[in-house]
């Protein structure tokens, strides 16, 4: 079987990762251009039923690693597993998302096959049977079209900007095991637990609707306006870099170039003035609303709609007249 694009997945307690049937779309859309098959492959313990998830979404093979050595994300196994497979299968594409693990996992991937990586991306297309990847570059200010010079190719695609498309029609996907020895000697550092977090909250990486706050939230204890909102639409809520360092909330929570990029359907911007820094991790949303009392913030140079006025009166009464609408 020809392999055209081999998509790497991400599962989590066996629940695959919004983002990784945004992979297997896309992974399809290019195959179908370059005239040949999709494969996926899932890293875990104990996955054999995950495989059955995956189809109607494209793919027409998928690669088990089914280890304990898996249980968590190990960095070393991981890359090694999948460069081999690579080799083994020889794709013209790889593709991961440009989520923590993905960051991590990709270069490390590319390194072992001595190959060009395209990280972040926004759009791919072919052209002629080859590749063109198209990724933002300083801080977003500008889209650059990359080509490539080596193969496979290797891009990383952000979260919540490519379509998922699922036929419910297509053929069973067949299921083979990647049958690539990994031992222990191999790793170089263990991960024994993952703690998570708790309460369970929407990560802003997947969210399809944010909530965010700055500095102009004055308080950690202020959010708690935000969390409202947030209940309402069934958003995430994010911050700003400021609201961060200031303790406020998390670094999970923060949005922009030292935090996490999003690409949400709606976000709102709570006290946030716009710094460089912010728009870089969120310009990409397809709607940004901003709430700031200054007219002059940057944030509004950005937004779609823009409200100039005191969050602490603006929030609570979108909220209730949202909470109308969600009524009826």
């Amino acid at each position: 079987m020809a392999y055209s694009v081999l998509a790497v997945t991400e599962q989590r307690d066996g629940t695959f990762r919004k983002v990784t049937y945004e992979i297997l779309s896309e992974a399809r859309r290019l195959a179908d251009a370059l005239g040949g098959d999709v494969a996926a492959i899932i890293l875990g313990n104990d996955i054999q039923a995950l495989a059955e998830q995956l189809s109607g979404y494209g793919v027409n093979t998928v690669f088990l690693a089914d280890d304990a050595i898996f249980t968590n994300y190990s960095p070393e196994a991981s890359s090694k597993t999948v460069a081999e497979l690579v080799k083994k299968i020889a794709p013209k594409a790889v593709l991961f998302g440009a989520t923590t693990m993905g960051k991590d996992l990709a270069p490390r991937v590319a390194a072992r096959l001595d190959a060009g990586l395209a990280t972040d991306c926004v759009a791919l297309r072919v052209e002629n049977s080859e590749i063109i990847a198209r990724r933002p570059m300083y801080a977003g200010k500008v889209i650059s079209e990359v080509k490539f010079s080596t193969s496979p190719v290797l891009a990383s695609l952000r979260p919540n900007v490519f379509a998922v498309t699922k036929n419910d029609g297509s053929p069973q996907v067949q299921v083979e095991k990647a049958e690539i020895p990994v031992a222990q000697s191999d790793l170089k550092a263990v991960i024994k637990e993952i703690v998570a977090r708790s309460g369970g909250k929407l990560d802003v990486a997947e969210a399809t609707i944010i909530v965010s706050g700055g500095r102009g939230m004055k308080d950690p204890e202020n959010f708690k306006i935000l969390e409202e909102l947030a209940e309402v639409l069934g958003a995430a809520v994010g911050a700003s870099r400021a609201a961060v360092d200031a303790g406020w909330r998390p670094h999970s929570d923060q949005v922009g170039q030292t935090g996490k990029t999003v690409s949400p359907n709606l976000y709102i911007a709570c006290g946030i003035s716009g710094a460089i820094q912010h728009l870089a991790g969120m310009s990409s949303s397809k709607c940004i609303v901003a709430i700031n009392k200054d007219p002059d913030a940057p944030i509004f140079q950005k937004a779609d709609y823009g409200i100039v006025g005191d969050l602490f009166e603006v929030v609570p009464k979108l909220t209730e007249e949202l909470k109308k609408i969600v009524e009826k």
